[in-house]
């Protein structure tokens, strides 16, 4: 009987399975919606259960759907929403706190008061100091819990960010571990010597004693035992590296979009670091066996999320498809734009401050003008990400490929095009998060035995070829430019 890799994928909005055979081809699927909790302005939190429950759910709704069990199971590889940050009691196994999600700017503060150490923390870690990442949450848990640093420094609370969590439960206690992907992203991890750096703990003051083992991406993370007695997690990635695994971008100068709640751009730069002076992250794409390969990142904080806030939010639509019929009711947005800063800005402005705006609005724009101007927004912030590693580095974009849930919009991507100037492919396999760790389990557990193997496997959907005039594709970007400026510049006091 044929064996399968079952991939878990735990997002922001949802946590999904998935069964894939040694094709690479997507043969079941099952997702759970998990919700986002908002207890202030800025802040974003879930329940770290019911992430957990969520996972439980999913695999074995994928098991009764595909008619298998675990014994059809080769390997479990993990994703996850990287940077979420959960504390959790070593005895009973319980969250402190809730988990903050990466989205959140509850730890602003905390961000602040290192800020006299930027250039250090930028130059060990790649990263730029930010309520993005894992550390200043780990902070804020720790001062905001009872007692929380001397249970910390004492042993007795454990951190991790999502993956750790999930293996801890499905390994029940067992295995504490991340790999270097989820560990570069905690502003804890040192890029030049790839472990956890005692003085960038010491900035922050977190004991080490919580963190967990950093393995391999494509290492052993011990037997599944919560659903099986021999089944072991291969493979561990966060969900921006998975998908440039996924890409099947292996090499130097590979690029891809990812358009989820978010949207993140990587680029593979080989196994040495490049750093950024222009607003980009260097992070660890994945160290697979004994060698390490990087990537620059760019991140855009709200993506796909900006279609759910009109649905959710607005009541403009009732489905997220819905979006692209009702943008095609209108040529254009008319001069609408519309800037999602509803956490602030990512790459390249990294600004915290800066909230959501449109701007443009007439007597005569409607919510088909407004919801174009969303999605437009999307391709526009993508492009500020692009143009920023073009700048950076010596690549010059001509094939960008892309992934995520927002994919499924071609009045999007074709806008997409259109600015970049570039083709864009777009995959057979959208789920490239889980086929990416997928490979990466396959590809630790001997499924497969090549990185040319695996990209064999690769095949493309549809490839869009730009298509508008670049002087009108340049006007447009000039006046998002000037949107941008205008939300930078307006302070709530």
């Amino acid at each position: 009987m044929s064996k399968y890799i079952l991939a878990i994928d735990q997002g922001t909005t949802s946590t999904r399975a998935f069964l894939f055979n040694k094709e690479g081809e997507l043969c079941f699927k099952a997702m759970r919606e998990v919700t986002c909790l908002y207890p202030k302005p800025s802040w974003v939190e879930q329940e770290a259960l019911k992430l957990w429950v969520s996972v439980i759910d999913v695999v074995n709704e994928l098991l009764v759907i595909s008619n298998k069990t675990m014994k059809d199971i080769h390997a479990i590889g993990i994703t996850n929403q990287r940077e979420t940050t959960i504390v959790w009691d070593k005895v009973s196994g319980r969250p402190v706190y809730n988990a903050i999600v990466w989205q959140s700017r509850q730890s602003l503060n905390i961000c602040q008061k290192v800020e006299k150490h930027r250039d250090y923390i930028q130059e060990k870690t790649g990263l730029l100091i930010n309520p993005y990442f894992s550390a200043s949450k780990i902070r804020f848990i720790l001062d905001k819990i009872s007692n929380g640093q001397k249970r910390a420094e004492s042993g007795e609370l454990l951190f991790g960010t999502v993956d750790t969590w999930l293996i801890y439960n499905l390994t029940k206690g067992k295995i504490h571990a991340t790999d270097h992907s989820n560990a570069s992203r905690t502003m804890l991890y040192n890029l030049k010597t790839n472990t956890w750096d005692d003085d960038l703990l010491k900035i922050f003051n977190i004991p080490k004693v919580m963190l967990p083992e950093i393995k391999n991406s494509n290492g052993d993370y011990g037997i599944a035992s919560f659903f099986s007695k021999d089944v072991h997690i291969f493979g561990v990635a966060g969900d921006q590296q998975a998908a440039l695994f996924g890409q099947a971008c292996f090499y130097e100068g590979d690029l891809k979009n990812t358009y989820g709640t978010g949207c993140f751009a990587l680029l593979n730069t080989g196994t040495q670091p490049v750093f950024s002076h222009n607003g980009l992250l260097t992070t660890i794409a994945w160290k697979l066996d004994d060698e390490i390969y990087y990537a620059l990142e760019g991140s855009v904080f709200v993506g796909g999320a900006v279609v759910q806030w009109l649905r959710e939010e607005m009541n403009l639509i009732k489905t997220s498809d819905e979006s692209e019929k009702l943008a095609r009711r209108v040529e254009d947005s008319q001069g609408v734009y519309f800037v999602p800063a509803f956490v602030g800005l990512g790459t390249p402005y990294w600004d915290d401050n800066a909230r959501g705006a449109i701007f443009g609005i007439t007597r005569g724009t409607n919510k088909a003008h407004i919801t174009r101007a969303a999605l437009e927004a999307i391709a526009f912030q993508s492009k500020d990400v692009i143009d920023t590693m073009q700048k950076e580095s010596s690549l010059e974009v001509k094939i960008l490929r892309v992934d995520g849930g927002a994919t499924k919009n071609k009045l999007l991507l074709q806008f997409q095009a259109d600015l970049l100037n570039c083709e864009i492919h777009l995959p057979k396999c959208l789920e490239t998060t889980a086929l990416g760790v997928a490979y990466m389990a396959g590809f630790g557990s001997k499924y497969w035995t090549s990185l040319d193997e695996i990209r064999k496997n690769h095949c493309l959907k549809e490839v869009y070829k730009p298509k508008m005039d670049q002087k009108l594709a340049y006007k447009k970007y000039l006046g998002w430019q000037q949107a941008i400026n205008s939300t930078r510049s307006f302070k709530v006091k």
